[in-house]
């Protein structure tokens, strides 16, 4: 995608998540379902963190620190930071050699993606936890999403060994219909493991992107063939960290 399409979508998550961020206490308070060991508070002070961490590796070019978040008053925290980093992620040189976590080349345009689906991932999250509904975030989007995940994530995952190397590979499909059968037209496919594929695993968009994100339940929901049990291993990551 463009960054001016990664700028749309971290504009319009920004703006949901600020509106999210300034509810009452007792909703901020309210467990996040994804990750119920922080309260919606606490995931806003995670994004203020990330964000003024994006925000000084694009400035500076070189890896820095993740600050922590304020004890209290976290929501706060993250809008009062939120223009800021908006601005130096409109303001950044896609081709600009700059430090980040993805296979190489490593450019500063690795951050627009990476942010526009922190943040909407964890506006989903946000929703969730305040009893709103779910955004639209596109077809374009979420396969893009999909591909961070399958082509970014994981190898890293894999590389760092944090997830056992399959011993063959499985292959990752979205149809390009609402149809599931076999045999139909694919949106997107992705591999992940050595040599031909042994296992496939297929579900719509929004199952996929917001499954390999464990935002979904994918081993209850995909159509799963060939070897099931590598299948659900390698579902079983964690593909992302």
């Amino acid at each position: 995608m463009s960054p001016e399409r990664y700028l749309a979508a971290l504009a319009s998550s920004l703006d949901s998540l600020t509106a999210l961020a300034r509810q009452s206490d007792d909703v901020l308070s309210r467990s996040v379902p994804a990750c119920p060991e922080w309260t919606l508070e606490q995931l806003f002070g995670h994004l203020g963190s990330i964000e003024r961490w994006a925000a000084a590796v694009v400035l500076g070019g070189t890896y820095v620190e993740e600050p922590a978040p304020p004890a209290s008053g976290a929501a706060a925290w993250f809008v009062d930071g939120s223009t800021a980093f908006f601005e130096t992620m409109a303001a950044l040189d896609p081709g600009a050699p700059c430090w980040n976590f993805g296979p190489p080349p490593r450019t500063a345009g690795f951050w627009l993606r990476r942010q526009a689906h922190e943040h909407a991932i964890h506006l989903i999250d946000a929703s969730q936890a305040s009893g709103r509904a779910a955004p639209d975030l596109g077809t374009d989007f979420m396969l893009d999403g999909v591909d961070e995940v399958l082509t970014m994530f994981t190898p890293r995952q894999l590389r760092l060994e944090r997830m056992q190397q399959p011993e063959k590979a499985v292959s990752f499909h979205v149809p390009a219909s609402g149809g599931l059968s076999a045999g139909s037209l694919s949106a997107g496919s992705w591999t992940v493991g050595p040599g031909p594929a042994a296992a496939s695993i297929t579900a719509p968009l929004t199952d996929m992107y917001l499954g390999l994100w464990g935002r979904s339940n994918l081993k209850a929901t995909a159509i799963i063939e060939g070897d099931a049990a590598l299948a659900l291993r390698v579902l079983g990551g964690p593909l992302t960290p």
